[in-house]
């Protein structure tokens, strides 16, 4: 099965556009954690409930294939996937189009582990096994969204 897709839609900001009307790239790693950020909002738990829980999820790598612009005011959709999740890791995949001719503008991957507040390593299942349980469902392709 194929992993659940999460969708998320917004318009482009006139101040995350350069003198010319187009992105900075840098904005698309911000509306990655908008896409991730949603997704675990779906599980009826917020980034700010799991932090205060104890679990942060702090970024190790990023990856941004960049194909076509983002202009002002155009409405994006962003799509987030679970690629791949361990007890101790979590890949996020994504994918940003222009809607509605749902044109395919930038892919990217973010890369993160399960740490405590005072950033050590932890297992998440043993921590919150629910949510481990439903990100791994997520990434299975079952469960509702």
């Amino acid at each position: 099965m194929s992993p659940i897709i999460h969708s998320h839609s917004f318009r482009v900001r006139y101040g995350e556009t350069d003198q010319m009307g187009v992105v900075y790239h840098a904005n698309y790693l911000n509306w990655f954690e908008m896409g991730r950020t949603e997704l675990i909002r779906s599980a009826a738990l917020s980034y700010r409930q799991l932090e205060e829980k104890g679990v942060l999820l702090p970024l190790t790598d990023a990856v941004v294939s960049y194909k076509k612009p983002a202009r002002y005011d155009d409405l994006l959709e962003v799509r987030t996937i679970v690629e791949e999740i361990t007890p101790v890791r979590l890949t996020f995949a994504y994918e940003i189009y222009r809607m509605p001719d749902e044109e395919l503008l930038v892919t990217g991957k973010t890369m993160h582990v399960f740490t405590s507040t005072s950033l050590r390593p932890i297992r998440l299942n043993r921590v919150e096994p629910e949510l481990y349980q439903w990100l791994e469902l997520q990434q299975q392709g079952e469960g509702a969204r």
